[in-house]
């Protein structure tokens, strides 16, 4: 069960971080879209690698392939009969065979170029599946067609019945289908497109002569823009001065507005409500986030999920089957009857009815469909395998911080330990530390102090301690501000029952020390989400056990668990050691799904049967997990599984009645029941072809999402 490490090939690296990504605006990146308007993800699934063998390979536009073909076939259809049927809207005319057979042609060397090329492919590689399938019933068609018209127009035999009118619909079936196909790859990429192109054209650049309004692909990395209320946020970027609250609901999907204050990062392309920002540039173009959200869709686009290679394995195997069955039919048929043209059509219909228009969509068309589904949602499929994984899931392994709680740090509580200093000074004294600090912690103890009007002290000297906190000189004095274990290795000591009230609530404490003497704690609390319990009891009623891992203490670990109900539970781990826990339960045989902010746990996205990071803001989280929320809210969990449960419910039906069919078709197209009177009439199993493939379109097109 256990999931290989995937490490990025240096192409990926450049392509998703190009060297002149700090100039590069959003009109780039939506000029990386194909004249026809498909995104680059769907081109890539048209134009890929053969190596994958995936049946929509790197043949060509198939929407003007279509449309060509359509051109071609039209007289074609107008002109030659169904299968010996003449139509109330079929003509002729003295020389319209000719016609027909030079249509013909050039339709089958153009219109069927992309399947002709795709079975050379899979028979130089030994294995023929989709596109050998296809390509058998279009030549068969074509070369039964060739002889009948020798036949009838040089032979003077009896008359022998073509197949154009069945070379002509069966071409522009499969390569409409095959634009149907692309088409629903690229709603996403389309869908992500649009957000792109939210972003303004021009912004207000601040520089230390003042403000300066410039076009959005002059703006670097690092740049300070000024935002006023109401604008769009024409970048990722970081405020430096100003609060208000974001509307993201069309780069994330959720409706509610997100507040923001200093020291908060801001997507480009999000709306801000009613304050006026500073803020420093952090991503533009390719380096933004937006770009990074068009990259993990082309990456989706590109895998092949495991019910996709079992379709190609059914096509495998129908290929040598049709084959056999109509090399039968043929001898049975030429031995009984003595009829060439006899035979012939029955080993024609088998390969007709064998032709795989339905099985050739059923897998793509639910992929590309649950794709879109997916990122409309709010959900990024950087690997669509999850969605095949997802079934059968055992456990959902949980980083508390920032996943399970909000990940902001409130202060709770501070305790002096001597009466030396007020608690305003000491206060000052932790303020003066942490507030050249970035991490949670100290953003949480910066804003208490905001808000209670508290002006820290001046630092000097200011270092951090790794694993143990940070330290500086203030007032000239020596300043540390340590964990507890810090606290323990220097021997200092502190009440235990003054620290257990605020443990029990599953508080983190920081010990102030100065000059050596330990004169205060500070505790800050982690709110636990307001949706994180209902989303737990949620697993649980699906059958899929919820384990919490985080690095706080074992208190702070048990007093969340306790509250969700949480039974499994790990604390004061490192990123390794939550590696290990889930190597522990891969072992075990269980199938495992990771979520974590992609930071510390992102061995543990790798690691996992299915890693999903909480937010797409990091390259840590897009290179170590298969899918990405785009939003904090774990409910979107429910919504993948439930989502993959759809998509691998769909896949099934898809595959019975894309080749399902075939169990009782090609036997009746052979003939094997013609003793008894029951001869499968060739456009009878045209019309079962067709329709079975309109079923598996029109099944797939009814994949939808629950919301929860």
């Amino acid at each position: 069960m256990t999931k290989k490490e995937m490490p990025e090939s240096e192409a990926m690296k450049k392509e998703r971080h190009p060297q002149h990504h700090e100039s590069k605006d959003h009109q780039t990146a939506a000029h990386e879209m194909n004249p026809t308007g498909h995104s680059m993800a769907a081109m890539d699934h048209g134009s890929g690698n053969m190596d994958g063998m995936d049946h929509s390979m790197h043949m060509g536009n198939f929407k003007q392939k279509f449309w060509l073909s359509l051109v071609l076939a039209l007289p074609i259809i107008s002109l030659s009969p169904m299968m010996g049927l003449h139509l109330p809207f079929q003509f002729t005319f003295p020389g319209s065979d000719w016609v027909v057979l030079i249509l013909a042609t050039i339709l089958f060397f153009y219109g069927g170029q992309p399947f002709l090329k795709g079975a050379k492919m899979e028979f130089t590689q030994k294995n023929p599946a989709m596109m050998t399938l296809i390509a058998m019933g279009i030549t068969v068609s074509y070369l039964y067609s060739l002889y009948a018209f020798i036949a009838n127009h040089f032979w003077h035999t009896q008359h022998v019945m073509d197949f154009f009118w069945e070379l002509a619909t069966l071409i522009v079936i499969m390569l409409l289908g095959h634009w149907i196909e692309m088409n629903a790859l690229a709603n996403a990429g389309d869908a992500l497109k649009k957000m792109a192109e939210l972003l303004p054209s021009t912004v207000t650049r601040l520089t230390d002569q003042g403000e300066a309004e410039v076009p959005l692909t002059d703006i670097q990395i690092g740049d300070r823009l000024l935002v006023r209320a109401g604008d769009k946020i024409p970048a990722d970027g970081k405020i430096l001065k100003g609060t208000t609250s974001v509307d993201e609901s069309m780069v994330t999907g959720e409706s509610k507005t997100v507040k923001k204050q200093v020291g908060a990062t801001v997507i480009g392309g999000s709306v801000n409500g009613s304050g006026t920002l500073e803020l420093s540039v952090t991503g533009t173009g390719a380096s933004g986030y937006l770009s990074k959200v068009m990259n993990l869709v082309k990456q989706a686009q590109s895998e092949k999920s495991k019910l996709e290679s079992i379709s190609d394995k059914v096509a495998k195997w129908l290929f040598y089957i049709a084959l056999l069955v109509g090399l039968l039919a043929f001898i049975v048929w030429l031995l009984l009857t003595k009829n060439l043209a006899a035979a012939f059509e029955r080993m024609v219909t088998v390969f007709i009815i064998a032709c795989p228009h339905a099985l050739g969509l059923a897998i793509p068309l639910v992929i590309a469909r649950s794709t879109s589904i997916a990122a409309k949602h709010g959900l990024l499929l950087k690997n669509r395998n999850a969605l095949e994984q997802a079934n059968n899931l055992q456990a959902v392994l949980l980083d508390k911080t920032g996943t399970l709680t909000e990940g902001k740090f409130t202060v709770t509580g501070v305790e002096r330990l001597v009466t030396d200093y007020s608690e305003t000074e000491v206060l000052q004294y932790i303020g003066a530390l942490e507030k050249k600090a970035n991490h949670p912690l100290a953003l949480g103890i910066v804003n208490f102090l905001k808000e209670q009007g508290i002006v820290p002290y001046e630092s000097s000297d200011v270092q951090n301690m790794s694993g143990i906190g940070i330290k500086g000189i203030v007032r000239n004095q020596q300043v540390q501000i340590v964990n507890e274990k810090e606290v323990r290795r220097l021997q200092l000591s502190v009440e235990k029952q003054r620290m257990n009230s605020y443990r029990a609530q599953g508080n983190t404490l920081s010990f102030l020390i100065i000059d050596r003497q330990l004169v205060a704690f500070i505790a800050l609390g982690d709110k636990v989400k307001g949706e994180a319990k209902a989303f737990v009891q949620a697993l649980k009623q699906q059958e899929i056990t919820p384990v919490m891992l985080t690095g706080d203490n074992q208190t702070a670990a048990q007093a969340v668990a306790d509250y969700l109900s949480i039974d499994d539970y790990y604390a004061e781990l490192l990123p390794e050691a939550k590696e290990q826990i889930v190597q522990k339960y891969l072992q075990a045989g269980r199938k495992v799904m990771m979520v974590g902010d992609g930071i510390n746990d992102a061995p543990s996205l790798a690691r996992a049967t299915i890693g999903v990071a909480i937010g797409a803001g990091t390259d840590v989280a897009i290179d170590s997990a298969e899918v990405v929320l785009t939003d904090s809210d774990p409910r979107d969990i429910l919504r993948f599984l439930d989502l993959a449960q759809q998509t691998h419910r769909k896949m099934i039906q898809n595959l019975w009645w894309g080749a399902g069919y075939n169990i009782v078709a090609i036997p009746l197209a052979a003939g094997v029941l013609a003793p008894f009177g029951i001869i499968l009439n060739p456009a009878v199993g045209a019309v079962l072809m067709s329709l079975s493939t309109i079923i598996v379109a029109f099944n797939a097109m009814t994949l939808k999402i629950h919301d929860k």
